[in-house]
């Protein structure tokens, strides 16, 4: 079997064992070198995927769902332990049921408690022949209140929600105001001080590039890496009421609920420009401000390759309900 291209450089093809494995080929290595080496499988495998990620049978097929959710109604996105409710465990419920099989999904990136979404991306296979609407409309009857399925599309049997992904979008919603909104509650971050907007505009400017974020990185963040790269960082709105968006390849735990928090204390003055550039380049949480409450955070956007035709949509108009939206 032919091995074909898989994601940024990497590629996905079968071995002696029949598993899918990930690897990389050296520009080095002639192409009939390296179908030598793979046909007797020595080649080196740098990772075997463990969620889903073998390509769906020929009795069945590769589904697409993107869905939103209200956070604060569920113990993050991962399935736990019995009786705890997540996103994952009542999505996989519900689409069970519709398939009358046992449904396992794969998330594009994974939500903590408290922490929303408006365009989260899963896959998954099954043999059950059903239309978009069922993948809709049905699975929505039998979701908690909190969650719902707003598209379903078949796609390739390569797709995969997570390692397809090359970017992906947050917004977070902050209100400053002397008392918090019984009406928000849940729905945007909130702080009592009064906040420089201008101040917090040309800090979050910084954040742009490739950058080493250890300074807004989680003490538990599995991420190998904590360079990443953010294609834009917009604050919009007023010093009242702001939402600032996030586009970059990708987020390590924590990292944007950390910067909110930094941008919140060079809003109130207890840090400068210059301070959070400093902190920044000192690329450790010691001196970093604490990591700011997940109310106001939501995961709006998954980019992926043309090819499987799923666009980022953009975020809905009642995530910014106010006169000129974002």
């Amino acid at each position: 079997m032919e091995p074909r291209v898989y994601t940024r450089g990497l590629f996905l093809s079968r071995g002696c064992d029949g598993g899918w494995f990930k690897f990389k080929l050296l520009d080095i290595m002639p192409p009939d070198i390296f179908n030598n080496v793979f046909l007797e499988c020595r080649v080196m495998i740098l990772e075997r995927p463990s969620e889903n990620s073998e390509g769906p049978s020929e009795s069945t097929s590769r589904w697409a769902l993107t869905l939103s959710y209200d956070g604060s109604r569920f113990f993050g996105w991962q399935k736990q332990a019995d009786g705890v409710v997540s996103v994952q465990a009542a999505l996989e419920s519900a689409l069970s049921q519709i398939a009358g099989e046992t449904v396992n999904v794969v998330a594009a990136g994974r939500t903590d408690t408290g922490v929303h979404a408006t365009a989260q991306v899963v896959h998954f296979d099954t043999a059950a022949e059903r239309g978009e609407q069922s993948w809709i409309r049905g699975v929505n009857s039998l979701l908690p209140q909190g969650v719902a399925v707003w598209q379903a599309k078949r796609v390739a049997s390569h797709f995969h929600a997570r390692f397809d992904a090359f970017g992906r979008r947050y917004r977070y919603v902050l209100q400053s105001s002397p008392v918090r909104s019984p009406l928000l509650a849940a729905r945007v971050g909130w702080t009592h001080t009064p906040l420089d907007f201008a101040a917090m505009q040309a800090a979050a400017a910084l954040l742009v590039g490739e950058h080493d974020f250890s300074s807004f990185r989680a003490s538990q963040c599995q991420a190998k890496s904590p360079v990443k790269t953010l294609y834009s960082v917009v604050l919009h709105g007023t010093p009242q009421l702001m939402a600032l968006d996030l586009h970059g390849n990708a987020f390590l735990h924590h990292m944007v609920r950390n910067i909110v928090g930094a941008l919140v204390y060079v809003g109130n003055g207890r840090l400068s420009v210059q301070g959070f550039a400093e902190l920044l380049a000192e690329k450790s949480r010691l001196k970093a401000p604490p990591t700011f409450m997940p109310d106001g955070l939501y995961l709006t956007g998954v980019d992926y390759p043309p090819e499987f035709g799923l666009p980022v949509p953009p975020p809905p108009d009642w995530l910014w309900p106010f006169e000129g939206g974002l």
